[in-house]
């Protein structure tokens, strides 16, 4: 698609509202609707065109979709596709089931209406600087056409594959973030019953991630598979595997002289080796 291609923006909240702006910058300018009134009047201020429906963005070749939940998804397609041009592309970046996407791209492929679930991870600061990821489940063809667009509001553009998959890739990214949003739970937890700062701890572990990575630093692996001796990471998971059985035990142990119950703790102790995909052994004395 070229520059001149024209978009369209439905939703326009915490997150809507930033990437239809960045949008507004678009060499083919940006169509929005919101049911609330107020909240397109920055957008026309902006360059926007303000649309007085939903039916009127059906105008735009590629619109994009960020609303509450599956229902209101399902509510504005319904009411775009009949007046949407053959080669119009939905965008959806609401996080919703996985087979919602997959089950509209289906319907209305008929009538070459391409629904592609497009979720992004990175938060409204982000998404207002343009440095979203966005991770798209879309056909191939689609997907190459409608990513200089969205390279235009996002600085990471992933094919997660088919309709569907984007929302997966999210799914997957955001439970590592809840996940450890728990887990730091327990640790403010221990902290506190062994008396210490918890402003100072969580000032070494922002610096320290910086330093380590954090989980992400990990993540090279091409599949899910015990690795074998020969893979590259099999040596370092070994040693990780290692430090980390270490000091869950040593903090499982700290955790019970101060009476504090680590349900997390004793789960990622009994669950490091296999979710490393390396040999389980006894810690070494």
């Amino acid at each position: 698609m070229s520059d001149e291609v024209k978009l369209g923006y439905i939703g326009l909240g915490n997150m809507g509202a930033p990437m239809a702006t960045r949008m507004a910058e678009w060499p083919g300018g940006v169509t929005v609707y919101d049911i609330r009134a107020e909240a397109m009047t920055p957008l026309a201020e902006k360059g926007a065109r303000l649309a007085d429906s939903v039916a009127d963005v059906a105008k735009a070749e590629i619109i994009h979709i960020t609303v509450l939940d599956d229902a209101q998804v399902r509510e504005v397609v319904g009411e775009l596709s009949p007046h949407a041009k053959p080669g119009t592309v939905i965008a959806i970046h609401s996080t919703i089931k996985d087979t919602t996407a997959a089950e509209l791209a289906t319907e209305l492929r008929s009538q070459d209406i391409h629904i592609v679930d497009a979720p992004v991870s990175g938060g409204a600061p982000a998404a207002a600087r343009g440095e979203l990821a966005t991770m798209v489940g879309a056909d191939r063809e689609v997907y190459e056409r409608i990513k200089p667009a969205f390279k235009h509001w996002a600085a990471m553009v992933v094919h997660a594959g088919e309709p569907g998959a984007g929302t997966r890739m999210k799914l997957a990214r955001n439970m590592l973030t809840f996940t450890g949003f728990a887990a730091v739970g327990e640790a403010w937890k221990l902290a506190d019953a062994a008396g210490l700062n918890l402003q100072d701890l969580g000032n070494v572990v922002r610096y320290t991630d910086k330093l380590t990575g954090g989980p992400g630093s990990i993540m090279y692996r091409d599949d899910a598979k015990d690795l074998a001796p020969e893979h590259f990471l099999h040596d370092p998971f070994m040693h990780t595997r290692g430090l980390g059985e270490k000091d869950l035990g040593l903090a499982l142990a700290l955790a019970e002289s101060v009476g504090v119950d680590l349900p997390l703790a004793r789960l990622a102790l009994d669950r490091l080796a296999a979710g490393l995909g390396v040999p389980h052994t006894e810690k070494e004395a």
